[in-house]
């Protein structure tokens, strides 16, 4: 594999931080217990980061890249949906940023993956 493979592997896994960032305080604010639609963002938000794995265990960057494409969407969804639905769960600056932050995130990882 190229070195501009793992390139983007090492590029990718650094906008999965914040995707994990975004997840977790999703995830732990209150406003998560009473929406459906939250609670399927943090799933969905997820299931990108375990797929894709930790980078240190990245053997093949060919398959990693390949997974994330494959995820793409789902994860393109969840951020999409978080902010359609944001200033409905609370317009306070945390959930605000927590937004763009993830758009921030998931723009840079399908960059890097076309």
């Amino acid at each position: 594999m190229s070195d501009l493979d793992w390139q983007r592997v090492r590029e990718i896994d650094a906008e999965v931080t914040h995707v994990w960032m975004v997840r977790t305080f999703l995830k732990h604010a209150d406003e998560a217990e009473d929406d459906e639609d939250l609670r399927d963002i943090v799933r969905d938000l997820y299931d990108f980061i375990l797929a894709v794995g930790p980078v240190d265990e990245v053997q093949e960057p060919a398959a990693y890249l390949k997974m994330a494409k494959k995820k793409l969407r789902r994860l393109h969804r969840a951020t999409e949906l978080y902010e359609t639905i944001q200033p409905e769960v609370s317009g306070h600056t945390n959930f605000v940023m927590a937004a763009r932050s993830l758009r921030l995130a998931v723009d840079r990882i399908e960059m890097r993956l076309t």
